[in-house]
């Protein structure tokens, strides 16, 4: 028997037309509630300086249902404004914490549309699931299934900009085992001109230097994108040929996130499955992303989606993931004498260490550092 973890299972499915328009009204009005009561806490604050809770958002909600503005309120699941409630508290929770900023307002056009739906606002039977406020179970293509004998907790809709549905499943699951021990250990460099930089080669993952290519799928469709991008500024502002276009466009940015994030995931996979111990540098990459210059390659690269990816299956499958400090000097520092070389410019990918004279690639030699830094941490 595995270790209990909660897993989400997404896959998509695609909604009658009575059901899009469900959804549709429920992801509004989960909008507006999470707006209100975002509003609503915000100004009692600001005039009378206190900090509100999730039961009077509750109580606000159980208010603006009985007004003639907000009766359509009723039309749709209670359960799913009353998550997004739990979600505002959360926000709050993380702010005052100083772990997030203020919570923001959601906006229809850039805000995820999802709703999320606890045990009672929905059916499971037969691998079929059907939503409170509906007759009908929903049409899902299932890309793998469930565990056996597993039942969701919560479900959680969505619609993405590309207007694909997806339903994700979170179920209680025993089949995560860890992985037999293994002895192998692995620094990891990220970079932009390789995507990782391991300080062993790995076959099938790396070549006979360590290096991980990086695929760089944004770059790949840039001149698609730019080229979309163009015609829908053309298009007028709220007319049915701009919704097109709109479209269009989201529809690359889907190809492009859904091709890094599988790229991502079998190369996450494999790092766990084959070490036992992975050090990575600990990045702060909203401040890297302020570089107007490498802004672009950065976000194209996913580090922090790298980095989220393995730490969650490391513990899942029993390996260790240590992060070493973001001030160590990886690049400049080498390999084999451990002297200091003071400048180093950015450009500059292989250098000579003055000390003992050998001759290092910047990268190589990082992961070499990284991987002596981290197990000599743990």
């Amino acid at each position: 028997m595995g270790e209990l973890v909660k897993r989400a299972y997404r896959c998509r499915f695609y909604p009658s037309a009575e059901q899009a328009e469900q959804l549709g009204r429920t992801f509004g009005c989960v909008r507006l509630v999470y707006n209100r009561a975002l509003e609503a806490r915000t100004r009692a604050w600001a005039v009378d300086r206190e900090r509100s809770t999730y039961v009077q958002s509750s109580a606000w909600l159980t208010e603006w249902k009985r007004t003639d503005e907000l009766a359509f309120l009723n039309e749709v699941s209670s359960v799913p404004l009353q998550q997004t409630l739990r979600h505002l508290q959360a926000g709050f929770v993380a702010f005052w914490d100083k772990r997030a900023r203020y919570p923001r307002f959601k906006s229809r056009r850039k805000s995820r549309a999802s709703a999320e739906y606890t045990r009672s606002a929905f059916r499971w039977r037969d691998g079929q699931l059907t939503l409170a406020k509906m007759n009908t179970p929903l049409n899902i293509v299932w890309s793998r299934p469930l565990p056996d004998g597993a039942e969701p907790s919560t479900v959680t809709v969505s619609r993405d900009a590309a207007g694909r549905w997806f339903v994700s499943l979170l179920v209680e699951d025993q089949t995560v085992k860890p992985l037999p021990p293994v002895t192998a250990e692995v620094g990891v460099d990220a970079g932009i001109t390789s995507l990782l930089t391991l300080s062993r080669p790995i076959p099938g993952v790396s070549d006979k230097q360590g290096k991980v290519a990086n695929p760089r799928y944004g770059q790949a469709d840039r001149r698609k994108l730019a080229k979309a991008q163009r015609n829908l500024a053309r298009k007028q502002k709220d007319s049915a040929n701009r919704a097109k276009a709109r479209l269009t466009v989201a529809r690359i940015h889907a190809r492009i996130a859904d091709r890094r994030r599988d790229h991502l995931h079998k190369l996450t996979t494999r790092l766990v499955r084959e070490n036992q111990t992975v050090v990575i540098e600990d990045l702060s990459v909203r401040n890297m992303l302020r570089n107007r210059r490498l802004a672009r390659v950065i976000s194209d690269a996913a580090w922090s989606q790298f980095r989220g990816m393995l730490e969650y299956k490391a513990q899942w499958y029993g390996r260790q993931v240590i992060p070493t400090d973001r001030w160590y000097p990886s690049s400049k520092t080498c390999s084999t004498c451990g002297q200091v070389n003071t400048t180093l410019a950015l450009n500059t990918r292989s250098w000579t260490c003055p000390g003992c004279g050998v001759e290092h690639d910047r990268d190589i030699n990082a992961a070499r550092n990284i991987l002596a830094a981290g197990l000599a941490e743990r």
